[in-house]
């Protein structure tokens, strides 16, 4: 923990998830070679090459990461004003504002057309990352003084439901698309509306942040020890079910090679692609908390990237658009792409410093600490 009581792990995770979206917004916006998605029913992507999967094998991990911080740092907030006085209804107003800054955010990048490249606009109504974390966010709120127990057992509940629920692939495109359906179980849309993440099948991972986050609350070094040996378990019961190719896969995928393999459904979250990706938070997490801050202190990009999230998000894809259109307007190469992703980021480090520094300064009421 650093002087200011935050958790160095947690931040340290939250900047190398920046760090690995950067990634995927650099291969849209730059490389031109984002994957189409990795859906319930339709078309599922291939790659060319190992280095095409890889590259975006590796951001799957940071939508769940962002969920599970979230529920988190909720608990974690909420324990801290408390202490410097707040009342209850303070918080819960406190993180209904803050969701519905997420969600007007989303809605105004999508205005500015951030999903579009040069002739292929993106839908102008979409339920993004940002529009879930908001809604996620204000649902959870109403969850922040439930047991543990049953803050694990509500997540498992929506783990298991949001599989049943999803509809088999056979039934892509065949007039499904019920909006309580698409909103909040397997999304999908139509026309200028578009949603990828529906609200029960993120909220599952959020709750179980609020379950980890009074995990810490109780003791960090234990809850940290116990996330490595629960994604030990989880990356098993990913194995398991991948080999088994059947619930909890969403839909067959191919097991001929170490690609397939690896294949997972995001959208909606497959109990697969979950276990996989949380897995892989939970240990990195526990990895994290096992070293100190090094000799980089304050300086750590991880450090910089995490405590400043929200606006390194908005910054680094306004970066890597600018990057595209200047430079790569008709696409590149997965090498150039990979350069203008470092360059991106040698952009968005002394910003992310700068914002840093003066969001610490401000007081807790403060609108900066929205961003």
């Amino acid at each position: 923990m650093d002087k200011r009581g935050r958790l160095l792990a947690l931040d340290q995770l939250r900047g190398t998830l920046i760090i690995l979206m950067a990634l995927d917004h650099a291969n849209f916006h730059i490389a031109h070679q984002h994957s189409s998605g990795e859906y319930w029913g339709g078309v599922f992507p291939s790659f060319s090459t190992p280095g095409h999967f890889l590259t975006r094998f590796v951001t799957h991990f940071c939508a769940p990461g962002f969920f599970f911080l979230m529920g988190i740092s909720m608990v974690l907030f909420a324990s801290a004003r408390r202490k410097k006085g707040w009342k209850d209804k303070q918080i819960r107003l406190h993180f209904l504002l803050r969701g519905l800054f997420l969600i007007a955010l989303q809605q105004l990048l999508n205005f500015g057309g951030i999903w579009s490249l040069p002739g292929s606009p993106g839908p102008l109504w979409y339920g993004g990352v940002l529009a879930a974390l908001g809604f996620t966010m204000i649902l959870s709120l109403l969850l922040l003084k439930v047991h543990p127990r049953c803050l694990l057992l509500i997540s498992v509940l929506l783990f298991l439901g949001v599989e049943a629920l999803t509809p088999g692939p056979a039934a892509w495109g065949k007039g499904l698309y019920q909006l309580p359906g698409v909103l909040l179980v397997y999304g999908g849309g139509w026309g200028n509306f578009w949603v990828n993440y529906p609200l029960l099948a993120w909220l599952e991972v959020t709750v179980f942040g609020l379950y980890f986050g009074k995990l810490i609350e109780k003791g960090e070094n234990q809850a940290f020890r116990s996330g490595g040996t629960l994604g030990l378990l989880f990356l098993a019961g990913f194995a398991i079910i991948r080999v088994l190719n059947g619930f909890g896969n969403i839909r067959p995928l191919p097991l001929s090679s170490w690609m397939g393999f690896l294949s997972v459904v995001k959208y909606p979250p497959s109990m697969a692609y979950v276990l996989l990706t949380l897995g892989c938070n939970l240990i990195l997490l526990w990895l994290l908390s096992c070293f100190q801050n090094g000799r980089l202190g304050d300086k750590n990009p991880l450090l910089v990237f995490g405590r400043t999230a929200l606006f390194s998000y908005v910054s680094h894809i306004l970066i890597y658009i600018l990057l595209g259109r200047l430079i790569t307007p008709s696409g590149s190469s997965l090498g150039v792409m990979y350069l203008l992703w470092l360059v991106g980021l040698g952009i968005l480090y002394p910003l992310a410093d700068w914002y840093g520094k003066f969001k610490a300064q401000q007081g807790p009421r403060s609108w900066v600490h929205f961003l």
